[in-house]
């Protein structure tokens, strides 16, 4: 099967999986959006849904947040990991909003990746999610699947998302980012995953990756201490 072949039968499935495509992250505005893709590296997205609602009832905008000290947010976080570089991040990120952007998220993905703490993905979630803009984010369990069923080699996040948006159409790419995201969640562990009995994997899998994911999960499992 070729691979936009491949790619199109993915996107069919997936569409019938899920027809909707709630945003994971709560939010009501970009701003508060962007704070909470922000918070979401190394943790998950239901741990941010616990701790923002303390923070954004504090500071719910650019201007307040910026108000606080570094501590207070740093406080509101703490659940959090990586709190605190995150709150520097944070207090660096409202201030450069405040004071380049009048308080307000830019629509534009060069001036997203030059807030403090905001990369590439943060930015092309925020651009999707927030603006509605064609972009393809790619978070561990797209850039995994992606390798997995022969849609890219894996070598890097970078030429995941290139070879994803080669494949797929733009105008699927901001619904298709997060369909893929619910798939990985529910249907394909990074270990231990039977693909035989996967709805995508099953059929869409590389030769080559299941004889490396055999041969991985024979490996012995760590005895946990």
């Amino acid at each position: 099967m070729k691979r936009a072949e491949k790619a199109d039968r993915i996107r069919m499935q997936l569409e019938e999986l899920y027809p909707e495509t709630p945003i994971p992250l709560d939010h009501v505005d970009p701003f508060t959006l962007l704070v909470a893709v922000l918070l979401s590296a190394q943790t998950t997205d239901r741990k941010v849904n616990e701790v923002t609602p303390r923070l954004f009832a504090v500071a719910p905008t650019p201007e307040r947040m910026m108000a606080l000290e570094m501590e207070d947010i740093r406080e509101l976080i703490r659940e959090l990991g990586l709190a605190p570089q995150k709150a520097k991040a944070l207090y660096g990120l409202c201030r450069q909003l405040v004071e380049t952007h009048g308080g307000e998220v830019p629509v534009s993905f060069e001036a997203l990746e030059a807030l403090p703490g905001v990369g590439h993905k943060t930015a092309s979630v925020v651009m999707a999610q927030a603006f509605g803009v064609p972009a393809f984010p790619v978070d561990t369990h797209i850039h995994r699947l992606a390798a997995r069923w022969g849609l890219s080699d894996g070598r890097s996040v970078e030429k995941t998302e290139r070879d994803l948006k080669r494949v797929f159409p733009r105008e699927s790419w901001n619904r298709l980012h997060l369909q893929i995201i619910f798939f990985g969640r529910e249907h394909c562990p990074a270990r231990y995953h039977d693909l035989s009995a996967c709805p995508i994997c099953s059929w869409a899998a590389t030769r080559k990756r299941i004889r490396e994911e055999a041969a991985l999960n024979a490996a012995p499992r760590r005895r946990s201490r």
